[in-house]
């Protein structure tokens, strides 16, 4: 679905990705962390043809995204970003702007078949329900699901979010994670998305890549990537690596600095 190679990307001499070489196959669900300013939302950049690269090469199917419009690559990718500033639209008219990458040539208005497949996304992302509402009068959690909903009606193959449970309470954070799980599962949607919470990303993705100062750190399965080791390493701060018994996925517990003056102190004495 996706290649990277030997990506060195960045906004100016004093921070760049570098060498990012990366593989993403069809139908995977990937999680991208790391600690802040570390280079991930430049990463999506890149992807997205926001911030051209210096070096390397970005192939969507095989081509160079580069030697695609914007137009074409809104077809096969989707962006769910940490806000919009849509709040005046009703969530319908919103949702609907993802069918534009799809209008004919003089075009200016939906089709039927555009205002069903919009419907058809509102319905699956439980946002139907306030079609008529303007986006700036719901919730912050329904408003990420209609986000959701407008980047499905673009009917992509490669789903970009990030931090798409950024500001949400746990309830939501749960409904837009297994919601964008089940789009993984049902569609086959490829997913890549940024996420700050090392538990949800072990917890949703398939395979994490944790990166670090520009640079790609570490890739792989969550118990791979999330060992109290490399946590360590890359965060600067204590922690303890458990697993959890349901999921058997791991899950991170922070150390605060008292506890772990204790803890120091018992073993000591």
């Amino acid at each position: 679905m996706l290649e990277i190679r030997n990506l060195i990307c960045g906004y100016d001499a004093k921070f760049l990705l570098q060498e990012i070489n990366l593989k993403v196959e069809d139908g995977e669900l990937i999680g991208i962390i790391g600690p802040n300013g570390s280079g991930k939302t430049t990463l999506l950049r890149a992807i997205t043809k926001v911030l051209k690269p210096k070096k390397g090469e970005i192939l969507l199917k095989g081509k160079n995204i580069w030697d695609m419009g914007f137009r074409e690559l809104a077809r096969e990718i989707a962006v769910v970003s940490q806000s919009s500033d849509a709040s005046f639209m009703s969530v319908k008219e919103f949702v609907l702007l993802g069918r534009i990458p799809h209008y004919k040539k003089f075009q200016f208005f939906e089709t039927k078949g555009d205002e069903e497949i919009a419907r058809k996304y509102m319905t699956l992302t439980d946002t139907l329900r306030f079609e008529n509402q303007p986006v700036g009068q719901i919730s912050g959690g329904e408003r990420q699901l209609a986000v959701i909903a407008r980047a499905m009606a673009q009917e992509p193959e490669l789903l970009l979010l990030d931090e798409p449970t950024a500001h949400l309470d746990i309830t939501h954070q749960v409904a837009v994670l297994d919601l964008i799980r089940r789009l993984n599962k049902e569609f086959g949607l490829t997913v890549i998305m940024v996420l700050h919470d090392l538990n949800l990303a072990g917890e949703y993705c398939n395979r994490l890549i944790l990166i670090n100062d520009g640079q790609l750190h570490k890739m792989g399965e969550p118990a791979e990537v999330l060992t109290y080791e490399i946590i360590e390493e890359v965060y600067k701060t204590v922690v303890v690596v458990e697993e959890n018994p349901i999921s058997h996925k791991p899950y991170v517990l922070v150390v605060s600095e008292e506890d772990k003056q204790k803890w120091e102190s018992s073993f000591l004495s």
